[in-house]
């Protein structure tokens, strides 16, 4: 199956379903995957304001350019720094705007720190993470994360549960399923 999936590190919701796709991976899912990056920043930013994507300080977009530049140069790693991004905003609750943090994060996961913080310097993840953001919004209609994208469909989910693997069948299941627009619960029994 092939299918992309949006994420920014800010989002605990983007987190559960982002694990469970790296879960699934590991456990051998016959699964192509494009792991897209979405700003929740730039979608708050007011007409006319300046971009996210032209200010690196701004909420999360750092770690985005980070993630991005792992998953374009050195993808066999990618699956534990993503993990390991979110877990420092989440678990740790660092602020993954702030360069040291995100080479922390990085330390246990093989990533070359150097090499990859060179490749965030030269620009290329920056643009690469505002033309997926805006190729999201324009051609599937993206507004949050995560979203599961496959074909010319985009569908926003919620997991409840971190990395679950069966969760995620579930959704993807569906995603063919096109004559449901919106089920959610108005409650959550938690």
């Amino acid at each position: 199956m092939r299918f992309d999936i949006t994420f920014d590190y800010l989002c605990p919701f983007a987190r559960n379903a982002n694990e469970a796709v790296v879960e699934g991976l590991r456990r051998g899912r016959d699964w192509d995957v494009k792991f897209r990056p979405f700003s929740l920043a730039q979608v708050h930013v007011p007409d006319g304001e300046r971009d996210v994507f032209e200010d690196p300080t701004a909420s999360g977009v750092l770690a985005l350019q980070w993630g991005v530049a792992i998953r374009d140069t050195d993808p066999q790693h990618f699956p534990a720094a993503h993990v390991a991004l979110f877990a420092a905003r989440h678990d740790h609750g660092l602020d993954i705007s702030d360069e040291s943090v995100i080479r922390a994060a990085l330390a246990d996961s093989a990533v070359d720190v150097e090499a990859t913080a060179k490749v965030v310097g030269s620009g290329t993840p920056a643009k690469t993470v505002a033309a997926e953001h805006v190729e999201a919004v324009d051609r599937w209609s993206v507004f949050g994360v995560p979203t599961l994208i496959k074909d010319d469909a985009a569908t926003f989910v919620r997991f409840m549960s971190r990395g679950d693997v069966t969760d995620l069948d579930r959704a993807l299941d569906l995603l063919d399923w096109q004559d449901m627009n919106e089920f959610k619960r108005t409650l959550v029994p938690r």
